[in-house]
């Protein structure tokens, strides 16, 4: 039986087990939605209020569901709405398919309306990317963009379907869905060496980043750091991917970590570094990270080793396989003295900063949040001061809990990603935004509202760009350019004109019965948080620093 290529594309979705899908109708992908129409009791389609909404959305889907995020969009503008997105899952590790229409094949390369070269704009930042001009290629296409999206290192494919494309007909067959690979040989030499490096060493730290969460292996290094008695600090990316409550975490590390972890880690000999990419932000001065100790790299993306920080040993790999095949190896370890250093390092006052408690801050606020929140609670943040605190102070204890921008920093990430993320689990999703980001992309509290999500933004609101008025005062003698926002814009009354519910707070009076509130409450709701706009993050390590130029006042 012949059928479309927009009804052969539905049937693949289906065949990968695509049930939820984002996007936004427009010209050149009629033919597809009337397909989604009529497969509406299959796949649900979710519309945002823009293109860059949907791509977030799917991203924050993905990232929670540990699913394929799918994002559709029309040609030209929609297709470039998408971009953002798309460079944001990109750097973040985000398996996405994002779907467009074009104009008919007759028609490209004519300036037609509506027409942008999209494969040609998205080249640098998705893993792969097709135009279909053969009906025959079509289904295969689709296939291998799953494939690929999944394979190594996830990321973003990009399929663009011309018009004309979409309405031929062809006889069709589903072919096989295929797995994705993942797995790469280590040679014996490697794995030896690595061991023998772990048994020698007097002071490991082990790194942990967003490859364990992809790769689930959250217990694999729960029992990779009990057997080598090492303690972890882990990247932004890697948050949630170890138990907060765990005695031998000690939080993030880097420009805006905590103390404690970034001490321990410049103080190693050994730095087992876990599916991480070793930022700037990360690293500081390389040159001196580097100094005094022997890096263990494990990834499974092998440009990573030794792009940005030179490996002694590099282990290539699925990180849940590499680890189990370590553990397995590795006869339990004690390291009496470098436990206990590590404990005057937890204990001494630098690794205890608190805010000022008189006043309503982020501290009070998210510790708060965290207090009323189930463990299983989504938490996504926007990209600034507040995805900073809520990285410090909110204790994850499950996997794939906290979902934010890490490599592109994307202001206005946080809401589709929580619409996203809400819709993936179905649970509560708190979303920590500040006034500059949320006003990037608050259009998508209508998305929010019309399907009745149960998101809580918690707005913490100083009336100005955050961190870049704290590098301002830092680095620039307080010379705020264009950081000061002076918006009049009152967030509860906007809250409720999109139809959901707001309460306003500036006292810590106020703070727990609004938040109790806010978490009482099934569909979406804002909290409009007044804070001080000369709040610091801290600890700050200043861009090519190590751990001695770390700012601990402010």
């Amino acid at each position: 039986m012949k059928i479309s290529g927009a009804r052969i594309l539905i049937e693949e979705l289906i065949a990968h087990g695509v049930d939820t899908v984002f996007g936004y109708p427009g010209g050149t992908v009629l033919h597809i939605y009337d397909e989604l129409y009529k497969a509406s009791d299959k796949i649900t389609h979710y519309i945002s209020a823009h293109e860059q909404g949907a791509t977030h959305a799917a991203d924050g889907y993905a990232r929670v569901t540990g699913k394929t995020g799918v994002v559709i969009a029309t040609s030209g503008p929609g297709a470039t709405n998408l971009v953002t997105g798309i460079a944001n899952a990109y750097l973040d590790s985000t398996p996405l398919v994002a779907i467009t229409g074009n104009v008919a094949t007759t028609l490209i390369g004519r300036d037609s309306f509506q027409e942008v070269d999209i494969t040609g704009v998205t080249m640098p930042i998705t893993k792969h990317n097709f135009i279909v001009k053969d009906l025959k290629r079509l289904s295969a296409v689709i296939r291998e963009a799953f494939i690929i999206a999944n394979s190594g290192r996830p990321g973003p494919v990009l399929v663009d379907i011309p018009k004309d494309i979409q309405i031929a007909e062809i006889e069709y067959t589903r072919g096989e869905v295929s797995e994705a690979k993942q797995c790469h040989e280590n040679g014996k030499e490697a794995f030896s060496r690595a061991i023998e490096l772990i048994t020698k060493a007097k002071r490991p730290f082990i790194y942990a980043g967003g490859g364990v969460i992809i790769s689930n292996a959250t217990k694999e290094l729960e029992q990779f750091a009990e057997i080598i008695d090492a303690p972890i600090g882990s990247s932004m990316m890697g948050l949630s991917a170890m138990d907060a409550k765990n005695p031998r975490f000690l939080g993030m590390t880097g420009m805006h970590g905590k103390f404690a972890a970034s001490k321990a880690m410049s103080g190693s000999d050994l730095l087992i570094a876990i599916g991480t990419r070793f930022s700037d932000r990360a690293t500081g001065n390389k040159q001196e990270f580097c100094k005094g100790r022997k890096i263990i790299h494990i990834d499974i993306d092998p440009a990573e080793i030794g792009k940005n920080i030179p490996a002694y040993v590099s282990l290539i790999g699925d990180v849940k396989e590499v680890l189990t095949k370590l553990n397995s190896r590795l006869e339990p370890m004690v390291k009496t003295s470098w436990r206990q250093e590590i404990d005057d390092i937890k204990n001494c006052p630098d690794s205890h900063l608190e805010m000022n408690k008189t006043r309503l801050n982020p501290q009070s606020i998210i510790e708060c949040v965290n207090k009323l929140a189930p463990p299983d609670t989504i938490i996504a943040t926007d990209v600034g001061q507040h995805q900073m605190w809520t990285a410090q102070y909110y204790k994850f204890t499950k996997p794939r809990t906290f979902i934010t921008s890490g490599g592109l920093g994307t202001m206005g990430f946080g809401l589709g990603a929580a619409i996203g993320a809400a819709i993936g689990t179905g649970r509560k999703t708190v979303l920590f935004t500040s006034d500059g980001c949320f006003h990037m992309n608050m259009n998508e509290m209508a998305t929010a509202v019309t399907n009745d999500l149960p998101i809580i933004v918690v707005l913490m609101n100083n009336n100005a760009l955050g961190m870049v008025r704290q590098w301002q005062t830092t680095f620039f003698e307080k010379r705020y350019s264009n950081t000061t926002l002076n918006r009049k814009t009152d967030y509860v009354a906007l809250a409720k004109a999109f139809g959901a519910d707001a309460r306003k707070i500036s006292s810590l009076s106020e703070m727990e019965e609004t938040l109790k509130w806010a978490f009482e409450q099934k569909g979406p709701v804002l909290v409009d948080a007044i804070i001080n706009n000369d709040e610091k993050v801290l600890p700050f390590i200043p861009p090519n620093g190590t751990i001695n130029d770390i700012i601990l006042k402010g």
